[in-house]
């Protein structure tokens, strides 16, 4: 089966009558792209930042984005208000923020033993995407909020394909650590936040810091914030939709923590 990586560029090609059934699209930019006459029985779709910059999905000439959000938010009670911009708002979303991951981590409490470290179709498991979550709160919040040198828990999972700069590798771990270890320092990030919500100020929410992944541009701390909910709730719904499949018995991968 041919592969094309990121050195490839099918940008304005014209594709007629292309067998592309069963083919995956990762990280790839379709933006601009015009389907007609397509087969897409079955297809799944899933862009994260779709609404986050206005962009439109027309499918058949209807905008799905609002109702796609709109289901989001009736799915996953508490998303809506992940774009809170007052200190009490923000206090609040990552109040039912926190409730949602905990029924998540008692749900997969509940699970047969090792089934956290199963990936589903190459995705991170239910344990990879809380250690991703580690290193996502000590990129928003320790490293451009809180301007931490080293801000890094060795526990965190960063994203080698995608983010290569911004960080130096050899700060986290090779080896899959265990659970409980995972568990405890998804915990004490969350604390972190939890605790800096606790006292920010409106003041504080303005404040301007440099872009932990562009550094000659300022964010403030409030869009730092929202980009950590944002990954919150954007992968708790990874974790659901793979916990789903564990459950349905999926056929997956397991990554051997240390006994």
């Amino acid at each position: 089966m041919e592969t094309f990586g990121h050195t490839d560029n099918l940008q304005g090609a014209t594709l007629t009558a292309t067998n592309l059934r069963g083919a995956r699209f990762v990280r790839a930019d379709l933006s601009g792209a015009v389907m007609r006459g397509v087969d897409l029985a079955g297809a799944d779709i899933d862009a994260p930042w779709l609404a986050e910059d206005g962009s439109t999905l027309l499918v058949n000439g209807v905008d799905v984005v609002p109702l796609v959000e709109a289901e989001l938010n009736r799915r996953f009670p508490g998303r809506a208000e992940r774009r809170a911009t007052d200190p009490d708002g923000l206090r609040h979303a990552w109040a039912r923020l926190e409730e949602a991951w905990q029924q998540a981590l008692e749900r997969a409490r509940r699970l047969p033993d090792r089934a956290v470290e199963v990936q589903v179709d190459g995705e991170w498991s239910f344990a990879q995407t809380l250690r991703h979550l580690v290193m996502a709160t000590d990129t928003w919040l320790r490293k451009a909020i809180l301007e931490i040198g080293q801000p890094y828990h060795p526990l965190g999972q960063p994203n080698v394909e995608f983010e290569t700069d911004g960080y130096d590798l050899s700060v986290f771990a090779t080896e899959p650590p265990r659970y409980q270890e995972v568990l405890d320092a998804r915990q004490d990030r969350q604390n972190m936040v939890r605790d800096f919500l606790a006292a920010v100020t409106p003041e504080d929410l303005d404040a301007e810091r440099r872009n932990p992944w562009a550094r000659d541009h300022s964010v403030t701390v409030r869009s730092c914030l929202h980009t950590i909910l944002n990954e919150e709730w954007d992968h708790l719904r990874y974790a659901l939709r793979d916990l789903d499949a564990v459950e349905r018995g999926a056929r997956g991968t397991h990554t051997e923590p240390d006994a």
